[in-house]
C-alpha cells in the first residue's frame, strides 16, 4: 500500500488565500467592466463625425474629501455629490449677470435633457462669505448650492489658460471625477450634446439618484 504525504497546514491556507483574492479581483473586474467600457467608448471608439465641443480632461481628478456649507449654512460633505453627473458652475455669492446666465443655462440644459434629468445635478460651488441675494433662492429649488472655500478645491476644478474659474462651466463625472471644461460664454446647446453622449454611453451602469 502506498502511503502518500499529506500537504502542510500552511500549503492549504496559502492556496485558499490566494483563491481568494483571485475571486475577488474576478469580482471587481466584473463590476468595473462596465464604467470602463463606457469610457472606452466614449474617449476611444467615438462616433465617426462627432466631435466634443468642451474639453475633455484627460487626467481624471477626484472630488476632494472636503466639507462645504449649503445655503443655511449646515456642513454637507462634497463626497455626497457622488453618485450623479454634475453640471458645476462656481461664482461669489453676490452673483453678478455671468453667474446668474449659467445658473439659468444649466437648469435649462438639465431640463432639456428630458427622462435623463434626474441622473444630472446641477450644482452652483460658492467660493467666498458673501450671501446669497434672496431673489435667487427661488430659482435655485432645484439646484444643488454648496459654499466652498477656493483652497478646498483648486487641485480638483481649474479654468483654462487666460480665463477665471467662474468664467466656464465644468462636468463632472458620478465617480466624482472632473471630466469636462467648457469654454467662456459657452453654448448651452452644444454643452447638452455632449452632455448626452455621456449619458449614452453611461447608460449601462449609471442609474438615477443617490
Amino acid at each position: 500500500m502506498t502511503v502518500h504525504s499529506l500537504p502542510e497546514p500552511t500549503d492549504v491556507v496559502q492556496a485558499q488565500t490566494r483563491g481568494g483574492r483571485f475571486k475577488m479581483l474576478l469580482v471587481l473586474l466584473v463590476c468595473a467592466a462596465p464604467v470602463l467600457a463606457s469610457y472606452f467608448t466614449y474617449y476611444v471608439i467615438k462616433p465617426q463625425g462627432t466631435k466634443n465641443y468642451g474639453e475633455l480632461m484627460m487626467d481624471l481628478k477626484p472630488l476632494p474629501d472636503v466639507m462645504a456649507r449649503d445655503v443655511d449654512g449646515k456642513p454637507v460633505a462634497l463626497s455626497s455629490l457622488r453618485k450623479q453627473w454634475l453640471l458645476v458652475s462656481v461664482g461669489g455669492g453676490a452673483c453678478d449677470a455671468l453667474c446668474e446666465k449659467h445658473l439659468y443655462q444649466q437648469r435649462q440644459i438639465r431640463e432639456a435633457t428630458g427622462k435623463e434629468k434626474e441622473r444630472v445635478d446641477w450644482v452652483w460651488l460658492i467660493n467666498d462669505e458673501v450671501p446669497v441675494r434672496a431673489e435667487l433662492l427661488p430659482a435655485l429649488k432645484q439646484a444643488t448650492v454648496l459654499r466652498v472655500k477656493p483652497d478646498d478645491f483648486k487641485n480638483w476644478l481649474a479654468p483654462s489658460t487666460a480665463h477665471a474659474i467662474h468664467e466656464q462651466m465644468y462636468i463632472i463625472d458620478p465617480l466624482g471625477q472632473w471630466m469636462m471644461r467648457f469654454p467662456a460664454q459657452p453654448d448651452p446647446y452644444k454643452i447638452k450634446a455632449d452632455l448626452e453622449r455621456l449619458l449614452r454611453a453611461s447608460a449601462s451602469w449609471d442609474t438615477a439618484g443617490r
